[in-house]
């Protein structure tokens, strides 16, 4: 069991993974930012979900708006909300600070926490660019995001990028970039490890199953599948089950503008180049495979407690 900070934009899979890291890991806080919803949102539904499901963690609003670029129109199919519009939201939308909170709470507890992080990457970056004595203090930082184009399994928003890297590319290549441990998980995986919309409901967890309802519409509508992938539960799955992953090391670095702007880069040769990106970077590791069957079978183990 690792000691975890949830950085999280809740949205229908949020929860999902929020859900699972009650159940699995020691939940230290929940810190928001902007993405699949506005920030403030994001507070609500991360206070609504931990009273629905019954987790105790307290919640920290973060940043609202990219480090450098624009903000960009909420995702659309996770309902009006972010929770399917399931259920009436009675909660306030303030909270403490996400970054402090990061902060303090990395120097208060040196190697020993890891940082999860299934939204734009905004908090963590501000975080070491605030306080970047606590780079060295981070146990580990564990993403959804990213794609690498392995079988096929490039970019969701765009042909080259994923969401959550494409909503903040500023604050993802200041990440990938600095010297914290990191562990992605990407589309290449995220997309291998799907669920039905009869085994949600056969985890017999009605939140859950309420709050998935549109996800699920969309899922058929534009895939013709009635089910969801796995994407930010996989984070998860890494602490719980490293072994079921195929790792590759590699420096990182993320496009910031033009046509393929929120793409993730990996080197893929060793032969020299005049002009280095990956010079003096830290090889970061990258999880482009996985035992899907032992992914899941996890997962309903523990949302069946």
């Amino acid at each position: 069991m690792h000691s975890v900070i949830f950085d999280t934009d809740i949205g229908v899979d949020d929860a999902f993974a929020l859900a699972y890291a009650a159940r699995t890991q020691r939940l230290l806080g929940i810190t928001t930012v902007f993405g699949n919803v506005a920030v403030g949102q994001a507070v609500k539904n991360a206070r609504l979900f931990c009273e629905k499901m019954g987790i105790r963690a307290p919640v920290y609003r973060g940043c609202s708006r990219p480090l450098a670029q624009a903000p960009s129109a909420p995702a659309v199919l996770h309902g009006k909300d972010g929770l399917g519009d399931a259920f009436d939201n009675p909660y306030r939308d303030d909270a403490p600070s996400a970054v402090q909170f990061i902060i303090d709470s990395v120097r208060a507890q040196p190697h020993t926490i890891t940082l999860v992080a299934i939204g734009p990457l905004t908090n963590i970056a501000s975080a070491i660019n605030q306080a970047p004595d606590i780079i060295p203090l981070v146990k580990e930082v564990v993403i959804m995001g990213g794609a690498f184009g392995t079988d096929g399994h490039a970019g969701n928003v765009t042909p080259f990028a994923e969401f959550n890297i494409w909503k903040d590319p500023h604050a993802a290549d200041q990440v990938l970039a600095s010297a914290l441990p990191v562990v992605m998980l990407p589309l290449d995986v995220t997309h291998k490890v799907l669920i039905t919309g009869d085994e949600v409901r056969q985890l017999n967890q009605p939140v859950l199953s309420a709050i998935c309802r549109p996800y699920l519409a969309y899922s058929r509508q534009k895939e013709g599948f009635d089910g969801m992938a796995l994407h930010d539960t996989l984070t998860l799955s890494w602490l719980a089950l490293p072994a079921a992953f195929g790792v590759t090391t590699s420096p990182v670095r993320v496009v910031t503008d033009g046509i393929s702007c929120g793409q993730t880069l990996r080197r893929l040769g060793t032969l020299a180049s005049r002009h280095d990106p990956f010079a003096g970077l830290r090889a970061q590791r990258l999880c482009l495979t996985v035992d899907a069957d032992a992914v899941r079978d996890h997962f309903f183990a523990a949302l069946r407690q």
